[in-house]
């Protein structure tokens, strides 16, 4: 069959770009001897784009076959830990053996992670969001462990003290008619220590105690604000004041008596107020 110069022109970029697409699929390399192209085709427009699919064609073969190569070096490595020294993350230097028989060997430092096919949705995470790695990452934990809560933030009136904590969107507060509580309003829903984060202020607050200097009553040194502080009934976590609180991530707000001026009885009978700063 004889082809015309401009169909065979297509036709042949075509099969080259085609046998690169093989090699992609089957990673193995496959000659297959192309018939050359009829004489002064060569000088074509029509060329072009089938030269710019093979130029990128084997360019991505060249990104597999050096992920391949790295992939082999590391399953060797890991097979004979012993030979040499691990190779570190990026910008870390290795860590060597331990010198002497009682030193204690130290933990591996954090490498880079291979985020595979999830490459381009966390760099445009990031840059959409415009995050640092770090940043990131600390988001998307925190949300995978505090499922079903929200992130908080407030702070007191002049914006000395500021923090964050996790929470439902549909709030718990206890009313309490204690001597304090009564004196201040202190209305608050109680969350275990380790979802709440001091953001700064740390050195602007003040604390103030009483009778069994159990509660740690904070406040800003500033404004006289009380945004949050350590309850009595649970001193494993915190009690924040729902009012401090900055708007958009509070849905309802469930308000509950509480008999504070006969404090050790309506504890030990509320069923559940110890459990609520257990993480």
């Amino acid at each position: 069959m004889t082809w015309p110069a401009h169909q065979f022109c297509h036709w042949n970029c075509f099969l080259r770009a085609y046998k690169c697409q093989c090699l992609l699929s089957c990673r193995e390399e496959v000659k297959v001897p192309l018939p050359g192209p009829p004489p002064g085709h060569a000088a074509r427009r029509c060329c072009a784009p089938w030269r710019a699919r093979r130029t990128a064609a084997l360019r991505r073969m060249g990104r597999l076959r050096a992920a391949s190569a790295r992939r082999s070096r590391r399953s060797s490595a890991a097979a004979s830990p012993s030979a040499g020294s691990a190779r570190s993350g990026r910008g870390k230097a290795a860590i060597s053996a331990p010198a002497g028989p009682g030193a204690q060997e130290q933990p591996p430092a954090p490498g880079d992670f291979d985020l595979g096919e999830q490459r381009g949705r966390w760099a445009a995470f990031q840059e959409r969001h415009r995050l640092s790695c770090e940043e990131a990452a600390r988001l998307l934990l925190d949300a995978f462990e505090h499922r079903g809560l929200v992130k908080h933030t407030g702070g007191c009136h002049c914006g000395a003290v500021r923090f964050e904590v996790w929470a439902s969107a549909d709030l718990h507060v206890f009313n309490c008619n204690c001597s304090i509580c009564t004196k201040k309003q202190n209305r608050h829903f109680i969350v275990p220590a380790s979802r709440f984060k001091l953001l700064k202020g740390a050195d602007n607050l003040t604390t103030y105690t009483f009778n069994t200097h159990r509660a740690q009553h904070t406040f800003c040194k500033t404004c006289g604000v009380q945004s949050f502080y350590t309850p009595r009934s649970n001193p494993d976590g915190y009690g924040i004041a729902p009012h401090c609180l900055d708007e958009g991530t509070v849905q309802t707000i469930v308000t509950e008596d509480i008999n504070g001026k006969e404090w050790e009885t309506a504890v030990k009978e509320h069923k559940t107020i110890k459990d609520m700063s257990k993480p």
